[in-house]
């Protein structure tokens, strides 16, 4: 099983030394104290933004590099930039531009690049060879670049790095719901390449079983103690058929040899909030992750809860929620402080992400959701240094299964869920 060869672009250090002229900054702000930003572009990718503290000390090297005040800030200005194998492919005929936009305005939040007040200081274009530091951690550039002629010009300082970030990835043969067969996708194309490898490693089986009045046998509830809910304050069975058709659900992941290696489960329903037909974020339904202990389905282990619920106002998305369960152990899959909390958007779909570490930079997962109307069929891509074993992926996939679900379960309940989702629920 090998991982395709991602990459990531890591600009870091950022800090920017003003000259002692007052003519560049926005009128009537001292030039010490104006908000500073940077909009990073790296050709056809999304333009990012990062703060710019300013560095008040020398500019040479040494310790006094960057003022001492603006320390604490230049550890959040730190950008990264994920490459897949088909950009890696793309950009690898000659060397990619990495454009750094320096603004200085009287708003603070940065991360808004038309805020008015903004006003242009200058930029920094950075050659970033990849085809040279395929493969291995290099550093393309670091220190001080001028952003103009002249002893007066701006200053800023820069750390841009590459560094190897291989991936594990899988793709579901078709949408969860179904059954389907996940494939790992291999070879230089990745997921969005020409000539890639499809290979069968897990098997997918959904069930929407119906729970009826003793749900204290469930296995999944008594076993981990999960707090069981009670379904007393609703009318009648037949006046609530949609709200029994979320809850129940259950997507087992299976090896080769059909043995099942981690599962999905409903542990708290999807049901409206009162006066409403929307799952709440005061109320959202939950998932629990579960890895199975030994070759049977009688034994199994909480490894992380997903929450979800639909989102109000003009923002028509789902949002979750994710956490490791405490005491699930020291699995290799992702590190105790894993979590994440993301939205995706309910008619162009998205990506379910966890990262973690400096920044939030350290990648973990990623899986998508397509939007209303379309077939899913989610990719899962993992971390290669959070896998240690097969299993360890299979929860990842479970999780994917997962989001992918909870975008349905989280449609209004005016509307009727797809006959897929209620099969054995007749």
């Amino acid at each position: 099983m090998d991982p395709c060869p991602f990459l990531r672009l890591v600009v870091e250090s950022l800090a920017l030394k003003l000259p002692p002229v007052a003519k560049i900054a926005v009128p009537g702000v001292h030039p010490s104290s104006t908000p500073c930003f940077c909009s990073i572009h790296l050709q056809d990718f999304p333009a990012l933004t990062a703060p710019l503290p300013l560095a008040l000390g020398p500019t040479s090297s040494g310790a006094n590099m960057i003022d001492v005040a603006a320390a604490t800030f230049v550890a959040s200005s730190r950008v990264v930039i994920s490459l897949d194998p088909a950009a890696l492919q793309r950009m690898s005929k000659r060397p990619a531009i990495l454009t750094v936009v320096v603004y200085a305005g009287r708003s603070g939040k940065y991360a808004c690049a038309l805020a008015s007040g903004r006003r242009l200081l200058g930029q920094v274009r950075v050659a970033v060879d990849l085809e040279a530091t395929a493969g291995r951690a290099a550093v393309v550039q670091s220190g001080w670049v001028s952003m103009g002629s002249g002893q007066g010009a701006a200053r800023l300082h820069l750390v841009v790095r590459t560094e190897p970030d291989p991936r594990f990835v899988f793709q579901f043969g078709g949408e969860p719901e179904c059954s389907p067969v996940v494939y790992q996708i291999q070879g230089e194309g990745g997921s969005g390449g020409s000539g890639i490898i499809r290979q069968p490693v897990f098997s997918c089986r959904f069930s929407a079983a119906r729970r009826r009045a003793d749900r204290s046998r469930s296995p999944l509830r008594t076993k981990f103690g999960v707090r069981r809910c009670f379904f007393g304050s609703f009318a009648g069975e037949g006046e609530n058929e949609m709200r029994e058709q979320r809850k129940g659900w259950t997507v087992t992941i299976h090896d080769l040899s059909g043995s099942p290696v981690a599962a999905a489960s409903v542990v708290t329903p999807f049901v409206p909030s009162p006066g409403s037909d929307r799952v709440s974020r005061s109320n959202p339904g939950a998932w629990l992750i579960l890895r199975a202990v030994g070759p049977s389905t009688a034994n199994w282990k909480p490894w992380g809860r997903l929450e979800a619920w639909r989102e109000r106002g003009s923002h028509d998305a789902v949002g979750y929620r994710f956490e490791l369960v405490p005491d699930a152990g020291t699995s290799h899959a992702c590190t105790p402080a894993t979590e994440s909390s993301s939205s995706i958007s309910v008619r162009r779909g998205g990506v379910f992400r966890i990262d973690v570490g400096v920044g939030g930079c350290g990648f973990v997962m990623a899986s998508t959701a397509e939007g209303r109307g379309k077939v899913s069929r989610p990719t899962v891509q993992v971390g290669a240094q959070h896998v240690a074993c097969m299993a360890d992926v299979a929860l990842f996939v479970a999780l994917a299964a997962a989001v992918d679900l909870s975008m349905d379960a989280c449609q209004p309940f005016s509307q009727k869920l797809r006959r897929e989702l209620c099969q054995l629920q007749q």
